[in-house]
């Protein structure tokens, strides 16, 4: 990609042999290796030898390895400049709280020379139900669920590797993500189910980001992210859950989803489902805006469900 294309602008000679390492590099992740200049050497952990010859196609090199057994991780250390850490928690852990995952990677980090900056992906969840306000990233975690309590454990790693070694880290906190090119990336497949989602009165708000506007975010916080700071990933969309259903319907030409009330969801819908219902909450995306200097391709989910790039 020449320098005048690439989403950091043009690269001063010292980053040019910068070398990333991608933790968890499903689709965000190879977007985000797509985006990155073919001068940054680009590395993956990967568990799945299976998965290596198409890494390296991609121009990524994969690195053996698995989160689940620390010892396979001391090769990382001093490997890269830069980490970006997409890798979920275990979704199942006796110690439901607990994110072993994060852990063992960050002691793994920290056995030889440091990296210049680390990212980390979290979740908006980490806030819990705020009753439709409009959240920074002042605002109190209060995670509901436990996937959201792994986050919360996740970030705490982060920072506290942050603090402990001096490497600057930000951690990203992510709604839902969509594109029409990512898999089960638009509400197209629900909408042909026919899936309810709540009545006006019980609705909630929720927040998007497209999955290319996430890669460049990521990409933006690896060079520019204020150390040991948050932000929240977001676009301008402020819409009800059910009204970005209907907008959905509308601009596939399909039928508007059913609506039903809270007290019978439980009926109709899984239980996955039904805890995204139970939180509602408005990211503000000021702080990605002003520090990251992120300037979004998909203004709106209108656009970015269209393939409108701006």
């Amino acid at each position: 990609m020449p320098s005048n294309l690439n989403p950091l602008g043009a690269l001063p000679a010292r980053f040019r042999r910068q070398r990333v390492l991608i933790i968890g590099c499903g689709d965000v992740g190879q977007r985000v290796a797509r985006e990155l200049s073919p001068h940054i050497k680009l590395m993956a952990l990967t568990s799945s030898p299976e998965k290596m010859p198409a890494m390296r196609s991609a121009g990524i090199t994969p690195l053996l390895g698995n989160l689940d057994q620390p010892a396979t991780l001391r090769r990382l250390a001093g490997l890269a400049t830069r980490v970006l850490h997409l890798a979920p928690p275990p979704s199942h852990n006796p110690n439901w709280r607990h994110d072993p995952r994060t852990q063992a990677l960050m002691r793994a980090l920290r056995l030889r020379s440091l990296p210049q900056s680390l990212v980390y992906g979290s979740t908006s969840g980490v806030y819990g139900d705020c009753a439709g306000a409009r959240v920074d990233e002042t605002w109190r975690v209060n995670p509901h669920t436990p996937r959201a309590q792994r986050r919360v454990d996740a970030e705490g790693h982060v920072r506290h590797f942050g603090r402990a070694t001096g490497t600057p880290t930000h951690v990203l906190r992510i709604p839902g993500i969509y594109a029409t090119d990512r898999e089960n990336g638009t509400p197209r497949e629900r909408l042909l189910k026919g899936t309810p989602v709540l009545c006006r009165e019980d609705d909630v708000f929720t927040s998007h980001i497209h999955a290319d506007d996430l890669a460049r975010a990521c990409i933006a916080a690896l060079w520019r992210g204020k150390p040991q700071r948050l932000s929240n990933v977001c676009d301008d969309t402020q819409l009800l859950m059910g009204d970005y259903f209907d907008l959905a319907a509308d601009l596939y030409e399909l039928p508007r989803p059913p609506r039903v009330a809270r007290d019978s969801a439980d009926e109709k819908l899984p239980p996955m489902q039904l805890s995204f219902m139970s939180e509602s909450r408005r990211l503000s995306n000021q702080r990605m805006k002003k520090d990251l200097k992120l300037v979004l391709r998909y203004p709106t989910v209108r656009e970015g469900l269209c393939g409108l790039r701006i």
